[in-house]
This record gives C-alpha cells, structure tokens and sequence, in this order.
C-alpha cells in the first residue's frame, strides 16, 4: 500500500484515519503537511484523530506549523493554536516563542480577525 492512498479523502473519511493510526509515525512523515490541511477546521469529524496522530512527530511539527504561521488562513491558524499547539509540551512551544509574540504584538489582518489574543497569551504565559 501506498503510504499517499491513507490521506483522508473527506472530512468524515474516518476508515482512513483508521489505517493511519495502525502506522508508525515515521510511514507517515511524507504525508505530513497534507495530514496538517485536516486541521484547518476544529469541527471536522476526523480533525482530533488527526491531531492526535501527529502530535506523535514531536519538533518535527515546528517547520510545519511555522508555514500554517506564515499563511493568511486566520481560521486554520485557530484551530492549529488551540487544538495541536495547546497540546505540545513546553520545551517544543518554546521553538515557537517568535512567532507566537509576533501574532500577539504585530497580529496580521487574518489573525485580528480570528481574535487569537487569548489563546497567545496563554501559550506564552505557559513558555515564560
């Protein structure tokens, strides 16, 4: 099997996440960034099977949430901060300490409009 054919199709794909739960996390680095689009909405069905699937790469996850970072998708932004960022331990926040003060104090239009001052604060009250 094609390590690609176990992206989620839809939202609701739930069969696949499924298979990708029985795979080693290290089968399923090459299709991390697709596995991270499941994310850009919280209320997905599949979206907290996902996060909980990659939460297993650890600091591997830094490049890629920095990209979900440097997008002007507000809503993705969001439900990455509140759900798979919320849950990563303290030493792999701190690798995300820049971004996470700039969304605060230099927010972009996509971010003022998600309100994600709360979330920020919380995250680098928890890194101070």
């Amino acid at each position: 099997m094609n390590i690609k054919d176990l992206v989620p199709l839809h939202k609701s794909d739930i069969e696949r996440v499924s298979l990708l739960k029985q795979q080693p996390t290290e089968n399923l680095k090459v299709i991390l960034p697709e596995l991270l689009e499941w994310l850009q909405d919280g209320n997905w069905p599949i979206a907290k099977d996902i996060e909980d699937i990659v939460l297993g790469f650890g600091i591997e996850l830094i490049p890629h949430i920095k990209r979900i970072f440097n997008s002007n998708d507000g809503c993705w932004k969001y439900f990455v901060l509140h759900g798979l960022v919320n849950r990563l331990p303290k030493d792999i926040l701190l690798e995300l300490r820049e971004d996470l003060e700039r969304m605060l104090n230099n927010p972009s239009r996509d971010e003022k409009d998600e309100e994600l001052d709360d979330i920020l604060q919380e995250l680098l009250e928890r890194i101070a």
